[in-house]
């Protein structure tokens, strides 16, 4: 029997409740399915855990977890209690950098009973995969003076080893789908990084002569986001374009609470992290009416980094016949709550075993 160690990281908010739900998923597949069992171990590292503590986890937090299989985690930020850039870097930024985790990747798909933000969807499924590590997102820079002559600098960083990176990852992902790939670039409006990314992706595509390339402007790409989504398969982008159009992906779904990400660690060193795209939503919490599949979801991007796909493939299999039923949350325009939807989805594995 295979054994997978979870960190489960509930967070903040919904987490709370949403993580609870996808591990009940998870241990419904291991208990129909057999061959596989999930060790989970919780962690309460939050927001709340801050104002305890005046941290977001322990000094050893990143010792504690390294030898996980995955980090399981459900949702960061109060900003009623912590602000948000203290939050984010004190706990999912670290995850990501100091675990090497390099390379984030999000689906958007037409769900079926789902309605879409957009007007005729047509089936579209693509996958976001964006740089994770650097680009945009570096922490050189800084400020100088004070007040009407201050000066604030943030210097992008793209090295040709993690922009080559992501690309190869995008190529292979591409390879067992619909074999095209679609790079998100600036270089008519960005002097420097975005020029050198093009060239990166041209270099790269040589390797890959069996997938189809084009390379699209960000705001003309995220145009065709909302007017012609089918025509993609995977897009890949550095850390900011990355950011911003996997949101737009989940938004035209219908929901950020249907969303799902991945976090990945390609070296094997340290564990992976999946996590719903949605925040902490403090406006429903305790309700019961939390979106549940985003993380149910994300298990299955999970699953498949375990190298179980067949079983990733049927849980989302089973999502899907859950929200054709009209089995859905308020968000997406149903009246089922968290617990009716996991349970559904729960009773969709136990018809398929």
């Amino acid at each position: 029997m295979k054994k997978y160690m979870i960190a489960n990281i509930p967070g903040d908010g919904i987490g709370k409740e949403v993580v609870p739900a996808a591990t009940k998923v998870l241990e419904a597949i291991s208990d129909i399915h057999g061959g596989i069992r999930f060790d989970f171990n919780e962690f309460p590292w939050s927001c709340e855990y801050y104002v305890e503590h005046g941290k977001m986890m322990p000094e050893d937090g990143l010792e504690i977890l390294k030898n996980y299989h995955a980090i399981f985690l459900g949702a960061v930020g109060n900003i009623q209690l912590v602000p948000d850039h203290i939050s984010l870097w004190g706990l999912l930024i670290k995850f990501r950098r100091e675990f090497e985790q390099v390379i984030n990747y999000r689906p958007a798909k037409v769900l079926p009973g789902v309605k879409s933000k957009i007007v005729n969807p047509k089936d579209f499924d693509l996958i976001v995969v964006r740089e994770n590590s650097e680009g945009e997102y570096s922490e050189v820079g800084g400020r100088i003076f004070r007040g009407e002559d201050e000066i604030a600098i943030q210097n992008s960083i793209f090295s040709r080893r993690g922009t080559e990176r992501v690309m190869r990852f995008a190529f292979e992902l591409a390879d067992k789908r619909k074999k095209h790939v679609t790079s998100a670039t600036k270089s008519n409006g960005i002097f420097h990084s975005m020029p050198f990314w093009d060239e990166v992706f041209k270099d790269v595509s040589r390797d890959y002569s069996g997938i189809e390339t084009d390379s699209q402007h960000i705001d003309a790409l995220a145009a065709f986001f909302v007017t012609n989504p089918e025509r993609f398969d995977v897009i890949v982008a550095s850390n900011l374009f990355g950011d911003v159009l996997s949101d737009l992906g989940a938004a035209i779904m219908g929901s950020v609470g249907v969303a799902p990400a991945a976090n990945i660690n390609v070296n094997g060193e340290y564990p992976s992290m999946f996590e719903p795209v949605h925040g902490s939503a403090p406006d429903i919490i305790g309700k019961n009416i939390a979106n549940p599949i985003g993380q149910i979801w994300t298990a299955k991007l999970m699953l498949d980094h375990f190298g179980e796909e067949e079983l990733g493939s049927l849980l989302l299999d089973v999502i899907e016949k859950t929200t054709n039923k009209g089995i859905l949350t308020p968000d997406i325009g149903g009246k089922h709550t968290t617990s009716e939807v996991t349970e559904e989805i729960i009773q969709g594995l136990k018809v398929r075993s």
